[in-house]
């Protein structure tokens, strides 16, 4: 919805999709979002529906009951559509952007290259011009973000600002993930399968592949025409039995891994997103995990930065859930800190290369 149909003296109404992780970080977060205002929830678990999301999200009640259906979005006539499901719902995307609806999700989606390859319509249409289509018709705007994907090569791109004839972008996430307690998301990625197991190149190039996304994306702020963009990957067995209390990993199985997505022209590489991640230390061959993001550029001068994230003063990093919940955090918030220039956008597909730098800034306290 353009800013020319919306008062400007309200909050923008928001409409939240899934209660998950994220989701339920993110009902927290938008109360104290000053230019916000959180005027339903939809959940996707049928004994959720009714509930105060207020109570679903840990923080007490509301006034906000969870609902279950689109038709109760529709209805609504929020300002936008958050999206935080683990996956996209294409089929949701096309029914609130037709309305007239704008959408923000963290949902494996940064230019639609992924989705289009590997997920594609059933016409065999690209969803990215699906997806267009429908926001054109309805005058809406849709836009994928998150931290990584998302504005990880961000401040990758705002860094070569200083740098004359760049050689490679190269974006690192090295982190520990014992404190991202969800069993079956691991699982899926292979973590606790035999390293020789033939599926788990497969099983990790499937959950990452939105990763290849971010490399696209860069290319395209760089002016940068890329041939193809590589999956690599070395995988780290467990030297002895790990038990994490939540998770179990058997000697020989994958404790660790990292995974990169090469782009690259005529056979060089030119701009990468690598992923470092870390179950356990106890793996062969294993790495140094610096816990954080790091952006490094070769060219002239030589960029190298860190990017590392802390908890306010006051919270109790021996809590796992304390813990865990900054990843939420940081996954979720440049969704609802790019809301405002996303509604302010022309209707289509964005991305973070057609957002103003406004679109990336934090909130000061009311």
């Amino acid at each position: 919805m353009s800013t020319t149909d919306r008062p400007t003296d309200r909050p923008i109404r928001v409409f939240q999709v899934a209660t998950g992780n994220v989701g339920t970080e993110m009902i927290r977060r938008i109360g104290p979002h000053p230019d916000l205002e959180l005027v339903g929830v939809h959940c996707y678990t049928p004994d959720k529906v009714g509930r105060d999301v207020g109570e679903l999200a840990g923080i007490g009640p509301i006034g906000v009951a969870a609902t279950g259906s689109v038709d109760e979005i529709l209805a609504a006539a929020p300002d936008v559509v958050t999206f935080h499901g683990v996956f996209p719902d294409e089929e949701l995307y096309l029914r609130v952007l037709e309305a007239g609806i704008d959408i923000v999700t963290t949902a494996d989606w940064i230019t639609g290259h992924h989705r289009n390859a590997n997920h594609p319509h059933p016409s065999g249409r690209p969803w990215t011009e699906i997806l267009d289509e429908a926001a054109r018709r309805g005058g809406a705007t849709f836009y994928g973000t998150g931290m990584n994907p998302g504005l990880n090569q961000i401040l990758a791109v705002a860094a070569s600002a200083d740098v004359s004839e760049i050689e490679n972008v190269t974006c690192i996430e090295s982190v520990d993930v014992s404190c991202h307690h969800s069993a079956a998301t691991w699982r899926e990625v292979g973590y606790g399968r035999p390293v020789d197991d033939p599926e788990l190149p497969g099983m990790l190039r499937t959950y990452t592949e939105v990763f290849a996304d971010s490399v696209w994306m860069m290319a395209d702020c760089f002016g940068v025409e890329l041939d193809e963009v590589a999956f690599e990957y070395e995988l780290g067995a467990c030297t002895k039995d790990v038990d994490l209390g939540w998770y179990r990993l058997p000697a020989g199985s994958l404790g660790g891994s990292y995974v990169k997505y090469v782009g690259k022209r005529a056979g060089v590489p030119l701009v990468e997103t690598h992923i470092e991640w870390q179950m356990t230390p106890h793996t062969s061959p294993s790495w140094d995990i610096k816990g954080c993001y790091i952006t490094q550029i070769k060219g002239d001068p030589y960029v190298y930065n860190k990017h590392m994230i802390f908890p306010k003063p006051g919270v109790d990093l021996s809590d796992p859930e304390s813990f865990a919940s900054i990843g939420m955090t940081v996954t979720g918030l440049p969704a609802l800190n790019s809301i405002r220039s996303v509604v302010a956008a022309p209707p289509g597909v964005l991305t973070s290369a057609d957002v103003p730098l406004r679109g990336f800034a934090g909130r000061f306290k009311a």
